[in-house]
């Protein structure tokens, strides 16, 4: 054990745990950290002017890398500003270590306030050192808890004190573990004679098939029973090839349009969160599948698995070792009988998807000359330009179903997304994905209205000189909530033909982004014409330099 300052047993404790960057924007509660920093060259600070720019960054860089980010906000001005990000990183268990200094733990007079109670619901576990023997012990469990499954956000807050003063501490990484839980024999017995017996089964998969590695397995289960693949609505990593003939897209449980295609199945394997996305009217559904629907449940988060819906058969391990324990259960039990409707299932999957895939192509040559642009064909040229290790990180909202029939993504980390109800992930999740793979392509693809929650980040990409492509799909309006007037005219009001105003969700002076990325030091384009995508496009990845492509797309409902 060593005598040190908190604040040094802090900086040892980051490099014990592999830590290359500190996103952050500091305060004064910070500059104990900030004058430490100064003595570890090999710990880069990321300097941000928002806070939601740092979150996305570490959101994405820790799910990028499959290691705990790290961030530091100032007391809880800088947090607060944090919180609507760290919201979707919650949601999504994104492995990451949130900090922020305190006042003196002595400190009365001005009141102090609990840091660790103001984040609480946003993160897996919090804590505040008040004293400098906790600062390593504190740090070593926040990374610990953030790269276990369920995995998530931590927060451990620092008093002015406990980074000041000194302590003999002992300063370790925290362990290399190992979390593939296998699941209980009895329980994939079940599972598969209630999935081989099944005339129409259903698979929906979360994010947790990527956090575990487990999409080869998936692709396996899904072939053996022939059955659709769904993805959750708030799916933002590659779970599922998304040409493979079975693939259906993502799916809104809970929502009306699920409720016809739901009903229909009789076995469903869920992998994963039950995310339903953000249902904010009254009346939601609290039957998401058929009264004859037998759902199998497989989370690592036990808190998840039979708390909502009636569950025949709950599982609480990896998803990579239950999906390839599932596997060789059905191909060891399935009857031939069972072997070739399963077969025939697929047969008919491969047709339809062919079907849609005609009727998307037929759509996009029908609009092919509008103009302003459609959303499919700004997608497409982006799809067609782009060099094919290229990552997409994709925060278009209502232009997301658009961007996935273009790519048809089939390889692990080839996009990651903004999950959650908060907008403003694209800005800083594009940069901290290129930070972690430095050598691929990275192109964002953001709405306008999600660019301007964070477009702060335009200044990080250029101070740090960080080569992203951001294309933004400037459709002038918060699109996505004229879509959920429509749905809540017509689901609560009952009006077939909804009609409104839309206020406050057009935007009356367009955003110019393409501009405020000039003034931050960042290319920036404007373009109107879709066959000047492909040219930007090499035009900005060539220059190794952050641009801008601020495209104008239609954006009517």
């Amino acid at each position: 054990m060593t005598v040190m300052t908190g604040k040094h047993a802090m900086m040892e404790m980051l490099r014990a745990e592999g830590v290359r960057y500190v996103f952050g924007n500091p305060g004064t509660s910070e500059s104990a950290m900030m004058d430490a920093i100064e003595h570890y060259p090999d710990l880069e600070y990321v300097l941000v002017t928002q806070e939601g720019v740092a979150v996305g960054m570490a959101d994405s860089y820790g799910r990028a890398t499959g290691k705990p980010s790290f961030l530091n906000l100032h007391i809880e001005t800088g947090l607060a500003n944090a919180i609507s990000l760290m919201h979707n990183a919650y949601e999504g268990g994104s492995p990451m270590v949130v900090t922020s200094g305190n006042k003196d733990i002595r400190e009365l007079a001005h009141e102090r306030t609990d840091l660790a109670a103001m984040v609480e619901q946003f993160t897996k576990w919090t804590a505040e050192a008040t004293y400098p023997e906790q600062v390593p012990f504190f740090l070593r469990r926040a990374f610990n808890e953030a790269k276990t499954p369920p995995t998530g956000p931590t927060f451990v807050g620092f008093s002015a004190n406990s980074m000041d003063n000194e302590a003999d501490v002992d300063v370790f990484a925290s362990p290399q573990s190992y979390h593939r839980t296998a699941p209980d024999a009895q329980a994939v017995e079940k599972a598969a004679g209630i999935l081989a017996e099944a005339s129409n089964p259903l698979m929906i998969l979360s994010d947790r098939i990527a956090q575990s590695g487990a999409s080869e397995e998936a692709v396996k289960v899904a072939e053996l029973l022939g059955c659709p693949v769904h993805t959750t609505i708030m799916h933002s990593e590659f779970n599922f090839p998304e040409s493979h003939p079975q693939f259906r897209g993502g799916i809104r449980l809970a929502y009306p349009e699920a409720e016809d295609t739901l009903a229909k199945y009789d076995a469903v394997l869920l992998v994963g969160k039950m995310a339903t996305g953000y249902y904010m009217f009254s009346k939601p559904r609290l039957d998401y599948f058929g009264p004859d629907t037998k759902l199998i449940h497989v989370d690592t988060d036990p808190t998840q698995v039979g708390t909502t819906q009636r569950t025949e058969v709950g599982i609480v391990a990896d998803p990579k070792v239950t999906l390839a324990d599932l596997a060789e259960a059905l191909d060891a039990g399935m009857s031939g009988t069972a072997r070739e409707a399963a077969k025939g299932r697929a047969a008919t999957l491969g047709e339809e998807a062919r079907a849609k895939r005609s009727s998307w192509e037929q759509q996009l040559r029908a609009q092919w000359n509008d103009s302003p642009m459609t959303r499919e064909r700004m997608a497409f040229e982006i799809a067609q330009a782009v060099p094919d290790d290229t990552i997409i990180a994709d925060d278009s909202v209502t232009a997301r179903e658009a961007v996935h029939h273009a790519f048809r993504f089939d390889e692990p980390q080839s996009f990651y997304a903004g999950r959650g109800g908060a907008l403003g992930w694209g800005m800083g999740g594009t940069l901290g994905v290129k930070l972690a793979h430095p050598y691929r392509p990275v192109v964002g693809i953001l709405g306008d209205g999600s660019a301007m929650m964070t477009v702060q980040g335009l200044w990080t990409a250029a101070v740090y000189d960080i080569p992203v492509v951001y294309v933004i799909c400037n459709n002038g309006a918060y699109r996505v909530l004229k879509i959920n007037m429509n749905a809540y005219k017509t689901l609560i009001e009952g009006q077939e033909n909804p009609t409104s105003k839309y206020i406050g969700m057009d935007f009356p002076i367009p955003f110019d982004i393409a501009g405020i990325a000039e003034a931050m030091g960042v290319q920036g384009r404007k373009i109107e014409d879709p066959a000047d995508i492909a040219p930007e496009i090499d035009r900005a990845l060539a220059s190794g330099k952050p641009a801008v492509l601020d495209v104008a797309i239609d954006g009517t409902v």
